[in-house]
């Protein structure tokens, strides 16, 4: 008998993407991206215009389960009961995508030390190695107005993103919006990649340019966005194997 069932007040497909959304939470945490309490994953809930899951503010990635992560509507209002509160700052900018993006089913924000690093430099992501050339024309950036907390400035980040997928929120951090919590995932995993090769790269001397019809190569030829790998989902369903493996308890 599985110890984890779906409880009678959750949906059937709002149940799913909270089993997937909290997967995501440890993935991060066993892959390092987590930072005490802070920062934030949030994802479309099924058939519900305007509702989102994100993280109870006050648990660790490692402590998020399938029934504690809170719903919100696009105004910050949580849904149903809470045990815990959200995170303010995460609401600024998730609820302006979700409200405003139909097609923004995740976004992700991280303060992992290469990809802050990166967005603190001038010059931001250097187009200079094998996982920024599959970012080509696919980033933005946001000038920083400090602490994300101020609802005035979620509508700013929203115009600054243009469109893109991923947003490097100067002196701050990254923000990444997928059509599905998979895609997303995979959006991540190049930024983050990107920007630690980058740091190294930096390290040792300048950074060597890639041309931008290799770039426009990559980015066509790239199966993190490739449908017949699931866009990314072959990846993430890997990941999910790991998390399962070691500590179901993700899905309680």
């Amino acid at each position: 008998m599985d110890p984890f069932t779906r409880p009678a007040r959750f949906g059937a497909d709002e149940w799913a993407a909270r089993v997937q959304l909290a997967a995501a939470y440890r993935m991060f945490d066993r892959l390092g991206w987590s930072e005490l309490i802070y920062n934030h994953l949030s994802l479309r809930v099924p058939g519900e215009d305007g509702h989102f899951l994100i993280n109870p503010f006050g648990l660790h990635y490692s402590e998020v389960t399938s029934s504690n992560l809170v719903k919100v509507d696009v105004q910050g209002r949580i849904v149903g009961h809470s045990d815990w509160p959200i995170n303010p700052a995460g609401f600024t900018f998730h609820g302006a995508i979700h409200a405003t993006l139909p097609e923004a089913h995740c976004v992700m924000h991280v303060h992992t030390t290469p990809t802050m690093a990166v967005c603190c430099l001038e010059q931001g992501l250097s187009f200079s190695n094998f996982y920024a050339a599959q970012l080509h024309g696919q980033v933005a950036y946001h000038d920083f107005e400090g602490i994300t907390v101020h609802l005035d400035e979620g509508q700013r980040i929203l115009a600054s993103a243009g469109g893109k997928p991923v947003l490097l929120l100067r002196n701050h951090g990254p923000v990444v919006i997928g059509r599905s919590l998979p895609q997303a995932f995979n959006l991540m995993w190049l930024v983050q990649r990107a920007c630690e090769v980058q740091v190294a790269t930096l390290a040792m001397g300048p950074a060597r340019e890639i041309p931008v019809p290799v770039m426009e190569r990559c980015v066509r030829d790239s199966l993190n966005f490739n449908p017949t790998f699931g866009a990314g989902q072959d990846v993430f369903a890997a990941m999910q194997r790991l998390v399962e493996r070691d500590d179901p308890s993700y899905r309680a």
